[in-house]
């Protein structure tokens, strides 16, 4: 049997071994590209798409596997998130940004804190051009739906829909410390 001869291989191994993952700091300092008004609108509907924002937000968004239709979507949600902070609703983003410029938007969701579900530290990590986007996409949805149903306070009971969150006892700290 012959051996294979590969010419390529040490080139390929070290081409390979230089591809290392950057720093999330250098990533991160990396400048956004400028969009035009119609790249913003597709790539706000992209953001929205993979970002997980119907899943929630969203009626029967995740249920129907991501089928509903785009003139439904991001109009809030009665299937309430119950939990030791009380309950949160998944807020009407369409009425939400037909309230908001889009310069108090970019300062809104540069700090933004909200309630347990949503992740706020992924809009916060996001970029100005990502957050203009979303923006410019769920703005030029227009307004459709009703307003949320108002978070409750811990210790009340939601109606149903309501997914119910069951955290672990904090561990209690061990006997002398």
């Amino acid at each position: 049997m012959r051996p294979i001869r590969l010419p390529m291989f040490p080139a390929l191994v070290l081409a390979l071994a230089a591809c290392q993952p950057a720093s999330p700091r250098v990533v991160a300092a990396l400048p956004a590209p400028s969009l035009s008004d119609a790249d913003l609108l597709a790539r706000g509907e992209y953001l929205v798409r993979i970002g997980g924002c119907n899943d929630c937000h969203t009626p029967g968004y995740a249920e129907s596997g991501g089928t509903v239709a785009r003139d439904t979507w991001l109009v809030g949600s009665p299937m309430g998130f119950h939990g030791p902070w009380g309950t949160t609703y998944p807020s009407n983003l369409r009425l939400r940004m037909q309230q908001l410029t889009e310069a108090q938007w970019m300062e809104y969701s540069a700090s933004l804190r909200t309630r347990p579900m949503m992740p706020d530290f992924a809009v916060r990590a996001m970029s100005e051009d990502d957050r203009r986007a979303i923006y410019r996409f769920v703005h030029a949805l227009g307004a459709a739906g009703q307003p949320a149903p108002e978070a409750l306070p811990p210790g009340k009971t939601p109606p149903a829909p309501y997914l119910g969150l069951v955290l672990p006892a904090a561990p209690q700290a061990a006997a002398g410390q």
